[in-house]
């Protein structure tokens, strides 16, 4: 027989839904924000419902039933439905007050975000601003964040971008370790020396063998994707690092390397926001700002 849909648990679908993403009752929990036993309930209330087994629990996580896999088919499509809903109710606020929140990459959120954000807070002292930082892009459309700076133009036709600036990436170093190598000038000098490598070391060695650095692993001895460390590390002079201009020659203790070669790369900076979410007062005034800002450090 038939549930009418008024006597459906939103809430249990949901949690049905999220749990099938994540493979694990903790993960959904905490992604939804609950505790384990009360998404742990909401399931198996669900499953008491619907007189049918969504889960098989198995030691390495959870495992769709044959049945939970067909009903999963009906339940995913509410998602963006969902997401467009959450959108369009933020999208609708005209309050200058409230939450903001931005998705940053740890060096912007290290050297940038301090000064940005005290611009922000005495333009709008109202807004509240809660920053995410990852270099790992959000997902704007699953409000991961209402804002972000990107470092490449997003594709998906609902997001709207403003392009910032070029940022000029260079090798950074200290004098006296690039004095060891000789001041190098040349890109065969680099086959000697050390680099600060992030964890897909292989992807930016491709990259850079493609941009004619001829680098290999034996280069990156070295290697962390967390950039706050790679900047300590580089002002040790244990290795050279990637940095934007605007931020390592700021630092005092480090100097462009290969200098005649120019910058290693050039870097686009996107400021990026959902296109119902431009909408909101609050979250278009904190783009605009961040906006000012880069042009203010710029001019």
């Amino acid at each position: 027989m038939a549930i009418p849909y008024e006597q459906l648990d939103w809430n249990a679908l949901k949690a049905f839904l999220i749990a099938a993403r994540e493979g694990s009752f903790s993960k959904a929990a905490n992604q939804l924000g609950v505790t384990q036993p009360t998404l742990s309930r909401q399931i198996f209330n669900l499953e008491s419902e619907l007189n049918v087994t969504l889960f098989e629990r198995l030691s390495t996580g959870l495992k769709l039933t044959d049945a939970g896999s067909r009903l999963l088919d009906f339940v995913a499509p509410m998602a963006p439905t969902a997401q467009n809903f959450s959108l369009a109710v933020a999208g609708l606020t005209e309050s200058l007050e409230g939450e903001v929140s931005l998705s940053v990459s740890e060096i912007d959120a290290l050297f940038r975000l301090p000064e940005l954000i005290e611009f922000i807070h005495q333009q709008a002292p109202s807004i509240q601003l809660t920053i995410h930082v990852s270099n790992k892009a959000s997902n704007l459309k699953q409000r991961d964040a209402d804002i972000a700076l990107r470092s490449f133009r997003p594709s998906e036709p609902d997001l709207i971008a403003k392009k910032l600036t070029d940022e000029p990436i260079w090798f950074y170093g200290t004098p006296n370790y690039l004095a060891k190598y000789g001041h190098p000038t040349q890109r065969e000098q680099i086959q000697t020396m050390q680099i600060i490598g992030f964890e897909r070391k292989l992807t930016l060695i491709n990259h850079l063998n493609s941009l004619e650095w001829p680098v290999a692993e034996s280069n990156f001895n070295l290697v962390t994707s967390f950039q706050g460390l790679q900047w300590e590390l580089v002002k040790r002079g244990l290795a050279l690092g990637f940095f934007p201009q605007a931020i390592g020659d700021q630092e005092p203790s480090l100097t462009k390397a290969f200098f005649p070669l120019g910058p290693v790369m050039v870097l686009p900076l996107w400021l990026v926001t959902h296109r119902e979410l431009r909408t909101s007062p609050r979250i278009n005034r904190v783009f605009q700002l961040i906006s000012e800002w880069f042009i203010k450090k710029q001019s």
